[in-house]
């Protein structure tokens, strides 16, 4: 017996058994890029590309208000080119965060508020590129630090008492 004999295959993730007619329509379109000369490729392609970036639409999101180009979003309101992210609010070019508000380019961040750049990061405001940070304030550029405003460090309970008046002084919820 065959090493493969009675073995069942295991079909590839993401794909389909293709019909007749989309073979015949894939052979076709193979042929025709095939035949294309620079001018004719750069027209494809732009064309392609503005068709693209025209669809504001929101593939494999749920329950998304006024988002547009966000893929895999759930809950999120008025974000635009997220992706798999939860619960967040007017973010832009993010991924895989949650409870982010005003934030942008953010990675795996959650609680975030007018943040910027930030991965793998929670409960920051006004902060930008952070790397695997927790509760900071006005920060720029720190990487697995806690409990800082401004780069500086603080305590805990000092770090909430001014962070509370901060955010009041500044108009920020």
């Amino acid at each position: 017996m065959a090493p493969t004999e009675g073995v069942a295959r295991v079909k590839e993730k993401g794909t389909r058994t293709p019909t007749p007619e989309t073979l015949v329509e894939e052979q076709a379109a193979r042929q025709a890029v095939v035949a294309l000369g620079k001018r004719e490729f750069m027209e494809q392609f732009q064309k392609l590309a503005k068709t693209f970036a025209s669809d504001p639409g929101n593939p494999g999101s749920y329950a998304c208000e006024g988002c547009q180009r966000c893929a895999n979003c759930m809950f999120c309101k008025d974000c635009d080119s997220c992706y798999h992210c939860t619960h967040c609010v007017r973010c832009e070019l993010c991924n895989n965060c949650t409870h982010c508000v005003d934030s942008k380019s953010c990675h795996a961040c959650a609680y975030c508020v007018q943040c910027e750049n930030c991965t793998g990061s929670a409960y920051l405001t006004l902060c930008q590129n952070l790397q695997d940070c927790n509760y900071c304030f006005g920060c720029v550029g720190l990487s697995k630090k806690d409990f800082h405003i401004l780069n500086v460090p603080f305590s805990r309970t000092e770090y909430f008492k001014v962070v509370k008046r901060l955010s009041k002084e500044l108009g920020i919820s």
